[in-house]
């Protein structure tokens, strides 16, 4: 298991991706490229948080994968959904 806070190196067409996406002029795939990267690599939404040696590094990767979650919640959030049912905090 890698430490939470030693990061992923993205593909070069990962970050242009990403560089797109931030300019506002990402395609279609760089759009899903560049969000896939981020939820499931930098965020590691999908994978386990616990790190048996150091509860610190459990508490990180966990903080990490809860950013992971809340992208895709907004992704899956059905807006079709009266807005007064839909709660942020």
């Amino acid at each position: 298991m890698r430490k939470p806070y030693i990061q992923p190196s993205p593909s070069k067409s990962v970050t242009m991706a990403i560089k797109a996406l931030a300019a506002g002029n990402a395609h279609e795939e760089q759009q899903k490229t560049a969000l896939q990267w981020i939820i499931l690599d930098l965020c590691q939404t999908d994978n386990l948080s616990y790190c048996p040696e150091s509860k610190r590094d459990s508490d990180f990767a966990e903080g990490m994968r809860f950013i992971g979650l809340r992208i895709r919640e907004e992704i899956n959030i059905n807006l079709n959904r009266s807005v007064d049912n839909v709660t942020k905090e």
